[in-house]
């Protein structure tokens, strides 16, 4: 047990972790630099402090796996909050869903490939230790591409949130796969995909029929809600993101989805109000747990695996592989417009998550986790150098544009320019450029 004198050092610890975080954001904000970096390195820096206080650091496996959970929840409910159905929306969708798929599929493989080289493992069980290293991370996508235009950020979110429920769902598939055999693990999949898109619609259409008008502190009880789907949804190998997925999804277009039970409209719909606030508190958990999972893994690197020669080579490798596979996708389904889509693909929380989901059986014991720190850490400069050198030529490019969609000014307004300033000129006026408005 924890004396008084220590149970206030880490209630003043996580209260500064969280301030130094909000910093992170804001420093994040200026730079592009993803504030999973820092957080990361606070947490280097507080397990070196803790060794050199001569401080034994308990086991934090099992708080990392909760906090991912939750927070994956969290990111996965965000995204979703903030997309909106429409046919408009249509075609995006559909070409996020394609390059999500085919990007998965193709680094997959060619991750498989490679380990292959450097493990004697079947192809299958290089395909289950592959998988994670080809989900990119909305994580780490979802707060970084909000100064994009709005096609390009709504394109990222949409492929980041499919990649990472498409790779699960693979993830999972595969584990079946190597423990129960091809075809049960097939019959399997295909029911429990087809249960899960019926359970997710019921869902949320009883969880907003009960809460709309439920009165008092409904939204931590809407999130436990959620929580407990999801956790039930996983113990009976379900999808269970797909179900949060499309309960955030229902009520960001509310207007769509729950007609049926519209009674209102505007500030006094009950629904809009359920939107507006669970938005509120999604984003703020979200933040929290985010916060403490990326620090308690800085806390638990082994700092060793990166002087490894061989991690630092699969790394490389694996590097190289991904964004040859992303290149080449995007090539064939967004033509020649590449950047700076093509560096946005940090690997991130659904990697480490799921890489600490291999069940002890599948695990191999020269995978070090310094290879998923190699790979989350370069993934995320590469993803910062793009973001910063895209915001840099923008304003040129926007400046340049303007001048091309700026009309010559009319005779009429020529005149009436002149006649508003009558220390102008004639030759002044015909050179000048007429306002719009």
């Amino acid at each position: 047990m924890m004396s008084g004198e220590s149970t206030y050092l880490v209630i003043i610890a996580g209260s500064l972790i969280l301030i130094l975080s909000y910093i992170f954001n804001l420093i994040s904000e200026r730079t592009n630099i993803p504030s999973v970096l820092m957080l990361i390195l606070l947490g280097v820096i507080i397990q070196f402090g803790l060794q050199m206080l001569h401080v034994s650091i308990a086991d934090l496996f099992p708080a990392l796996e909760v906090l991912g959970v939750i927070g994956l929840i969290m990111i996965v409910l965000e995204a979703a909050l903030d997309l909106e159905l429409n046919k408009e929306k249509l075609p995006l969708i559909g070409k996020s869903l394609g390059i999500a798929i085919t990007g998965l599929v193709l680094a997959t493989l060619a991750i498989a490939g490679l380990l292959k080289l450097f493990f004697s493992i079947s192809f299958a069980h290089t395909i289950l230790l592959a998988t994670p290293l080809a989900i990119m991370s909305s994580a780490i996508i979802i707060p970084s591409v909000q100064k994009l235009s709005e096609e390009k950020r709504e394109n990222m979110i949409y492929e980041s949130t499919f990649s990472d429920i498409l790779g699960i769902m693979l993830f999972y598939f595969m584990i079946s796969y190597l423990e129960e055999g091809g075809g049960t693990a097939a019959l399997h999949f295909s029911i429990s995909l087809i249960f899960t898109i019926v359970v997710a619609v019921v869902a949320s259409y009883l969880l907003i029929y009960f809460f709309k008008d439920f009165t008092g502190n409904k939204l931590f009880l809407l999130i436990a809600s959620l929580l407990l789907l999801y956790s039930l949804g996983k113990i009976m190998h379900l999808s269970p993101l797909l179900i949060i997925l499309v309960f955030g999804l229902a009520l960001s277009n509310h207007q769509r989805f729950f007609w049926i039970f519209k009674t209102k409209t505007g500030d006094d719909d009950p629904i809009e109000r359920i939107e507006k606030e669970f938005h509120i508190i999604t984003m703020e958990t979200s933040f929290v747990v985010r916060t403490f999972f990326f620090v308690i893994f800085g806390m638990t690197i082994q700092l060793t695996d990166l002087i490894d020669g061989k991690v630092a080579l699969i790394s490389g490798l694996i590097l190289i592989a991904l964004y040859a596979s992303r290149w080449l996708i995007l090539r064939l389904l967004q033509g020649s417009a590449l950047l700076p889509e093509l560096w946005l693909a940090p690997r991130g929380l659904i990697t480490i998550l799921l890489f600490f989901a291999i069940p002890p059986a599948l695990q191999i014991e020269g995978f070090k986790n310094g290879i998923l720190l190699y790979v989350i850490i370069a993934s995320s400069l590469l993803m910062t150098w793009a973001l910063v050198d895209h915001h840099r030529k923008l304003p040129t490019d926007q400046d340049a544009t303007d001048k091309l969609a700026d009309p010559l000014p009319t005779t009429s307004q020529q005149e009436s320019a002149a006649t508003d300033d009558p220390n102008s000129s004639p030759e002044e006026t015909t050179g000048s450029n007429a306002p719009l408005f």
